[in-house]
């Protein structure tokens, strides 16, 4: 089929009459499928199960230091699960703390502590007339809510193909000294599924902020999240990178095992310089007597280490490459000639961004949602779930069966061409 900007009147009203059959087709079976959050599936979730295993009630639950991981202490998590982490983030193993299950939690109060008590002594945010926080967008929608839920004016910058739009962002930190912040995903990006380029890595680690508490928040959240043994993101080390440029206090870099053993019950991890750790500290040592060191050891007697770790992400991949392709396969089949519609194929992590004609979003995941097939809701990908453009939608392959995931697809695309063909028709008036 022909492009839909090259059809005439006449042809676009025949195609609707067509697609709307189909789509009344669709709406009769009765679907009910969910593609909206990246969730393991329950295949990947089986992976784990040994973790349940790793410890008895006859084990020894001593750490390498023989603290007995059932009582007290540890507040920064116990040396093994230090070094384990330490490995999966590429930090020494005295630049990181060990939390609990949720890195997002982890994000939520350093937002808290540097809003209530300051960053290294700089004023509080609170006692600030204007704070604001610059936001990578499409980009996570619980990273805009937590700096939103603070009364934190979010500021948006474009994700483009190797990363954020750098050329924006230096301006805005270097001119303007309300600026506290900016949310990254530096590896298979949620949503688009990009990585930072290795320019992209150094400009960031080249920043001169205006503010002196400004701080980049790098949530590496896929770092290990590979589809491809052979075909692999690499990024350049964000905290090595600074401390080579001068700033070795300008990020905090967040991870955890949530996809990589079980999201629920995980461990999460903080990683930064020696200054900003001992100030971190003072937060932590009121807030806590220390996390779970019983499901720290679980975890580490369950991997071994780094390379059990990627033995174990291997099988994730064998399980989320299929459905990747099963997506990429079918949009190309059903869209790829149209010029309706353009999407991102990544090499890992859990999302592909797809972008429909401008101001047809909406619509597209209304239809789908009519037909039984819930997404993301559009503009969820930006600050206050407002997309300018009313153009992205975030898919989710991840947690569906295969076979679930193809009827979803083909709805998709059959939505797409639906609502597409609408907006022609009306522009066409």
């Amino acid at each position: 089929m022909k492009p839909y900007a090259e059809m005439t009147k006449e042809e676009l009203l025949a195609l609707t009459e067509e697609l709307k059959k189909r789509y009344r087709e669709m709406q009769n079976r009765d679907l009910k499928l969910n593609m909206s959050r990246g969730k393991p599936s329950l295949d990947q979730l089986d992976l784990s199960m040994g973790l349940m295993d790793a410890l008895t009630s006859d084990t020894e639950l001593q750490d390498e230091t023989g603290t007995d991981c059932r009582n007290y202490g540890c507040l920064e998590g116990i040396p093994e699960a230090k070094e384990l982490l330490g490995d999966i983030m590429e930090v020494p193993y005295d630049h990181l703390i060990i939390y609990g299950n949720s890195s997002l939690n982890v994000m939520y109060d350093t937002i808290s502590r540097s809003y209530s008590h300051g960053v290294m002594g700089n004023t509080p945010w609170c006692k600030l007339d204007k704070v604001k926080f610059l936001c990578v967008v499409p980009g996570y929608d619980r990273h805009f809510a937590i700096t939103e839920y603070f009364g934190i004016e979010n500021v948006c910058v474009p994700m483009l193909e190797d990363g954020p739009d750098m050329d924006m962002v230096e301006k805005l930190v270097s001119e303007d000294e309300s600026i506290k912040g900016i949310w990254c995903v530096p590896k298979y990006s949620n949503p688009t599924g990009n990585s930072y380029s290795d320019s992209v890595v150094r400009r960031f680690a080249r920043l001169k902020p205006a503010a002196k508490d400004f701080r980049i928040y790098w949530d590496n959240a896929y770092t290990v999240h590979h589809l491809y043994d052979d075909h692999q993101d690499h990024l350049i080390e964000i905290l090595a990178e600074c401390k080579r440029a001068g700033n070795p206090d300008l990020v905090y870099k967040f991870a955890s095992t949530s996809k990589i053993s079980f999201p629920g019950s995980g461990i999460a991890a903080l990683a930064s310089s020696l200054n900003n750790l001992e100030d971190i500290r003072q937060q932590l040592k009121v807030q806590t007597i220390g996390h779970d060191k019983v499901n720290q050891l679980r975890h580490v007697r369950f991997f071994g280490d780094i390379h059990g770790v990627v033995e174990h992400m291997r099988k994730h991949a064998d399980i989320l490459r299929p459905k990747f392709e099963t997506v990429e396969d079918t949009l190309e089949r059903e869209l790829g000639e149209l010029g309706i519609a353009t999407w991102t194929k990544p090499k890992g992590g859990y999302f592909i961004s797809f972008n429909t004609m401008d101001g047809c979003a909406k619509k597209v995941v209304s239809y789908c949602a009519r037909a039984g097939v819930i997404l993301t809701p559009a503009g969820a990908t930006y600050p206050g779930g407002k997309d300018p453009h009313d153009s992205n939608i975030r898919i989710a392959p991840s947690f569906p069966p295969l076979e679930d995931l193809r009827i979803a697809t083909e709805l998709l695309c059959l939505c797409v061409k639906l609502v597409s063909a609408k907006k022609l028709l009306e522009e066409m008036g």
